[in-house]
């Protein structure tokens, strides 16, 4: 079974990043080829600071080996170092209707949000489908929110398939856990483009003024706390031990301690998981040249991945 996943540089990783996608594709390390790329062309939409880019998709590719990433099961890649992608991507759009991609709502969303109307943010899925059609994956893990853009792949492999044969695998894919969803400093959804998250390794003291600056009610002191909607728990219950999760609960539940008290927990909680993982990144961001080579070598593997798949597209389509 070949796996695929990618994560956009657009910003460091926060805690939602890695509980929502980082540390499930880790998991799926020990199930088939897994290949995890770092989608610096798809970045581009959003991303105009080239070395924002390029410091961005190191630390990436640095946080994803120090939280457990091996390059010895798996592959890790930059997009952008796959040259057959952005060929595939253009073969596909020749048959890609327009109506697909206007009915996508990740357009429409991202409109909303006053991204610019470009021609790269419109044709984004026929690109997503080259990353996965590419390597003949079997399995791609998406959140809900991605699922219509692997229906549109499937989609555009079908009509390919019609027009010119068997040349596409129809990938499969599987949703994320939603519960796995972390809530940000305000209690909605962590996410970058909310102002809201909180990053893997933050210094200690920024990593303190996140957690105590987390917003809450004004419930007193001596009163039991709300538990729906909590972005105390929502995020103690992903760091903490069960023990100690159940028992920050009761403690809301019974009442007479403080936010700042639970704070006080989280802000230990996060530092305690991520400690290893911390230790792990100060060693592998000391030699720049190892993690260029682990990404090169990624390519070169996802490379010959891809390479029979283009070989019999190009073929069929009358290109070699």
């Amino acid at each position: 079974m070949r796996i695929l996943s990618g994560i956009q540089p657009t910003g460091l990783p926060h805690l939602g990043n890695y509980f929502g996608m980082m540390k499930p594709a880790i998991e799926l390390q020990q199930k088939g080829e897994a290949l995890y790329f770092i989608a610096d062309l798809h970045a581009l939409t959003t991303v105009r600071d080239p070395e924002a880019l390029r410091r961005n998709s190191r630390e990436i590719a640095i946080d994803f080996l120090a939280c457990g990433l091996d390059p010895a099961r798996a592959c890790l890649f930059r997009q952008s170092d796959i040259t057959c992608i952005p060929e595939l991507s253009w073969i596909l759009s020749t048959v890609t209707p327009m109506g697909l991609l206007e009915r996508c709502h990740s357009y429409k969303d991202k409109l909303a949000k006053g991204l610019h109307a470009s021609l790269g943010l419109f044709s984004y899925p026929v690109l997503m489908a080259a990353d996965i059609l590419a390597y003949d994956s079997d399995l791609v893990p998406v959140g809900k929110d991605q699922k219509q853009h692997l229906e549109v792949t499937r989609d555009i492999a079908v009509k390919i398939n019609e027009l010119y044969g068997d040349i596409f695998k129809l990938p499969e894919p599987m949703i994320r856990d939603e519960s796995a969803a972390i809530p940000g400093t305000d209690g909605a959804k962590m996410s970058k483009s909310y102002g809201n998250t909180i990053e893997l390794f933050m210094e200690d003291s920024p990593l303190k003024k996140k957690v105590m600056a987390i917003q809450t009610d004004s419930t007193p002191v001596e009163s039991p706390k709300p538990l729906d909607g909590s972005p105390i728990l929502g995020i103690y219950r992903h760091v903490a031990s069960s023990s100690d999760y159940t028992a920050m609960e009761e403690a809301f539940r019974t009442g007479g301690t403080g936010y700042g008290d639970f704070k006080k927990r989280l802000l230990e909680g996060v530092r305690d998981y991520f400690a290893p993982m911390r230790a792990e990144r100060q060693r592998i961001a000391s030699d720049p040249g190892e993690v260029e080579r682990i990404l090169s070598n990624g390519a070169e593997k996802a490379t010959a991945f891809a390479t029979p798949v283009m070989d019999r597209l190009r073929k069929a389509i009358g290109l070699r």
